[in-house]
Formats: C-alpha cells, sequence, structure tokens
C-alpha cells in the first residue's frame, strides 16, 4: 500500500471487511450452484459423467479468466462500482438460465453464470487497501471465507430443488445476488487509494504496467499452490455431491449434506489460515498444507477392494474401502488444510506485490480456478475411463505433491542464494567428524 495514504479507521476497515465478504458469500453460493441443480440436469438430459464434469465446471472458466482483468480494473476504477456491476451481471445470468433446455444452451448459460466467480480479486483488490500490510492476512482470511457459499448451496439448494425444481433454485439465487449488489453499492465506500488518487489527480495505472510483475516466475508458482487448495477446493465442491451420490448410493440431500462438511472447514478455516499466516508465516502454512492434503488424497485414492490371498489352508478372502465415517473425516481434514493454504497464498500477494495486488491477485485467482474447471472435467472423464469413484483423488494427489516438490526446490534454491555456506554445512555428525578429521590433517 501507498505510504502516503491516511489509514482507515477501524470501522471503515470493518464495513469494507464486513460487506464484501457478506458480497463474495453470496457469489460464491450461485457460482457453485450446479453442483446441486445440475445432478438434476444430469438426469433430465441423460449426460455421461464427463458431460456433466464439462456442465458444472463451465462457470468456474468464466469466473477464472475474468479475475484478471476485474482485479485490475478495481484497481483503476475502484472495488465499489466493479464488485457491485459484477454482481447484477451475475444476478441477470442465473435468471436467464432457466430459459435453457439443450446441453448446448445450459453449458452458454453456465458460462455466464461464472462471471460471479470473478468477484474475489475485486474484493481482495478493495479489502486490501483499507489494512496495513500486518494486518492483510487476517482480513483476507475472513474475506476469503466467503467460500462458505459453496456450503449454503450444498444445505438449502437441495431443499428447494425437492420442493419446487431446479428452475427455481436458479431465480432465488438471482434475486439474492441482485439484491446483495444493491445493498453493497448503497453502504460500502471507495478504498483510500482511490479517494486519494482523485484528490491529487492522479490517473490509474495503465495495464501494462498492472501486468509487468508477471514476468516473475515467482507469480506462477504462486499460482500453482493456488491450482490446488482454491481449485482444488472449487472442484471438490462441485463433484462431491456427484460422488456421494454415485459411490455410496445417496440421495441428493444427504449427499449436499456431507458435501457441506467438505466446504464449511475449506472456507471458514481461512480465516483462521490468515491468522496464522500473519503470526507465523505463510510458508510453514504452506508446508502443513501440502503435507497434510498429501497424505488425506493418498488415502482417500485407495479404491474399494477385494483381496484374495493364498493361503497355507487355502483362499483368504478380505475387502478394503473406506467407509463414509472415514471419507467424511478425511474431506474435513483436506478442506480444513485447504483453507489454511488458501488464506496463507494471498498473505504473500500484498507483501511481495503492494502496487500490483489486482493483476497478480488476479492471475493467481485465475489459474486457482481454472482448476475448478479442469479438474471436475477430469474427473468425469477419469470416471468414464478408468471406472474407478476414487480416481479423483489419485489425480489431486499428483497435483499436491507436485506444488509440494516445486515450493520445497524454491525455496531451498532461494536459502543457497542468499546463505551460500548452507552447501558446506551438514546435519549429519559422521560427515562433520570427517571434515574436521580432513582439516586437522591438513593443518
Amino acid at each position: 500500500m501507498n505510504q502516503a495514504l491516511a489509514p482507515a479507521s477501524a470501522g471503515q476497515q470493518q464495513r469494507a471487511l464486513w460487506l464484501s465478504t457478506f458480497a463474495f458469500t453470496v457469489c460464491f453460493a450461485v457460482w457453485m450452484i450446479f453442483s446441486i441443480i445440475g445432478i438434476q440436469i444430469s438426469e433430465q438430459l441423460g449426460l455421461t459423467d464427463t458431460q456433466f464434469g464439462l456442465l458444472i465446471a463451465t462457470p468456474v472458466l468464466t469466473g477464472s479468466v475474468s479475475r484478471v482483468f476485474l482485479g485490475i480494473w478495481s484497481d483503476q476504477f475502484g472495488g465499489r462500482k466493479v464488485m457491485a456491476l459484477v454482481m447484477l451481471c451475475g444476478a441477470v445470468a442465473t435468471w436467464m438460465l432457466t430459459h435453457a433446455h439443450t446441453y448446448p444452451q445450459f453449458l452458454f448459460a453456465a458460462l455466464c453464470v461464472g462471471i460471479a466467480g470473478g468477484n474475489f480479486s475485486v474484493g481482495v483488490a478493495y479489502v486490501s487497501k483499507f489494512f496495513p500490510a500486518s494486518k492483510q492476512g487476517t482480513a483476507l482470511g475472513i474475506f476469503g471465507a466467503g467460500n462458505i457459499g459453496a456450503a449454503v448451496t450444498k444445505l438449502l439448494a437441495p431443499m428447494v430443488m425437492v420442493a419446487a425444481g431446479w428452475m427455481m433454485v436458479a431465480k432465488v439465487w438471482a434475486v439474492a445476488l441482485a439484491i446483495t449488489a444493491v445493498l453493497f453499492f448503497l453502504f460500502s465506500k471507495e478504498d483510500p487509494s482511490l479517494e486519494q488518487r482523485r484528490r491529487d489527480g492522479v490517473k490509474p495505472v495503465p495495464f501494462a504496467e498492472q501486468m509487468a510483475p508477471l514476468k516473475n516466475l515467482q507469480v506462477w508458482r504462486f499460482s500453482m499452490y493456488y491450482f490446488f487448495v482454491f481449485g482444488g477446493f472449487v472442484a471438490l465442491a462441485l463433484w462431491l455431491p456427484h460422488y456421494l451420490v454415485g459411490a455410496y448410493g445417496m440421495d441428493v440431500g444427504t449427499a449436499g449434506m456431507l458435501a457441506a462438511c467438505y466446504s464449511i472447514p475449506a472456507s471458514l478455516f481461512r480465516v483462521v489460515g490468515g491468522w496464522m499466516s500473519d503470526r507465523m508465516g505463510a510458508r510453514r502454512v504452506m508446508y502443513w498444507t501440502f503435507g497434510v492434503s498429501a497424505i488425506c488424497t493418498f488415502l482417500l485414492a485407495y479404491p474399494d477392494t477385494e483381496y484374495v490371498v493364498k493361503g497355507i489352508h487355502g483362499p483368504i478372502h478380505f475387502h478394503l474401502a473406506i467407509g463414509v465415517v472415514m471419507f467424511t473425516v478425511l474431506v474435513f481434514v483436506l478442506g480444513f488444510f485447504m483453507s489454511l493454504g488458501k488464506a496463507a497464498v494471498y498473505k504473500h500477494i500484498p507483501v511481495y506485490y503492494p502496487r500490483h495486488v489486482g493483476a497478480v491477485g488476479g492471475v493467481v485467482g485465475m489459474i486457482g480456478g481454472l482448476g475448478g474447471f479442469i479438474l471436475p472435467i477430469v474427473f468425469g472423464a477419469l470416471n468414464d475411463a478408468l471406472g474407478i469413484w476414487s480416481s479423483c483423488f489419485m489425480l489431486l494427489f499428483v497435483v499436491v505433491s507436485a506444488a509440494l516438490a516445486w515450493m520445497h526446490f524454491a525455496i531451498r534454491r532461494m536459502e543457497r542464494r542468499h546463505f551460500p555456506q548452507i552447501d558446506r554445512e551438514t546435519d549429519l555428525p559422521e560427515a562433520i567428524d570427517a571434515a574436521a578429521v580432513d582439516r586437522a590433517r591438513g593443518t
């Protein structure tokens, strides 16, 4: 943030934070609407798993790609106007969804609904302007907890859909988003940096300059982290109701409630992740996130298996599978650590790129969102190709392992650059003793 700016008051900070968080919650609920209504639409159209995966992922594509431009426009024109406009566009698109009848029409409608998901980069750029760097991790963690909108859809949409059909879900969610847009615009204020620019007559930072940091590999490394912690979260938030219906034979209401056991911790505990990143460092939180997530996805990836062992007295049969209770526990833990990681990634951005939060945050958000678009499609394709429900977790295990490896080796390379003596030191007692003997012989 520009140090010349007068700090926002505590009241201004709280107003911006909580209005933005509420708005993002409603936007996210709309963004995830196909996770529930998609099940009924799939039955109506007779879709394959690959087609279903594409349908539920399509809104994520628009929401992801638009984040880059929306984040930059938020820096240039102010998050208040951009956020309200995005919500109004999303409300219109969600209402128009009820006029779709064929699969291509649903895909186009889903593409338009996805604009609601682009609000994230607007909120990051807007909220961060009100807080000093020492509090941005916590503030953005609270804002990011708006991901709980996914749980809102999973808990409420099945009830509305069972009572009145999927079209009523779309209409109710559209009205809620439109009302939220109006309330946000009426009660929010412009961010301090925009007001300062207006007083000084300073023009917005040009688009090309905003995009300059994207030449840094570090930005794309952050994006890879977010591809898993956020893209993986979105993908599972969309996929889990379908997964639970298919793998465990649940009805859509029960599947939605259990899927919320993943979405709620993966959203609310983002606040804790922001606080921990401020207190203990984002890097440490990222190590915990990737380490535990790798363990959880490895266990969840194990398919329901029947074993036959040739024993001394004849064949021995036994069955190995993850039951509903263990599955719920594991996805709860996975969601918890993903939420920590989501906050930790965005703690990095205002610190490393204080003048380009909109652009860098938009690109990182876009890559993360693209994970939410690509992964459900691949989940469906793996189901159709392999016929194994847990194949989605096999893929997530590969992704998180790659992210952990890239982060670790990047950090080690940075440490060697700043502290060359690391390469000459070791924690192995035998090596230390051998080196001491060599030095003694040399003298």
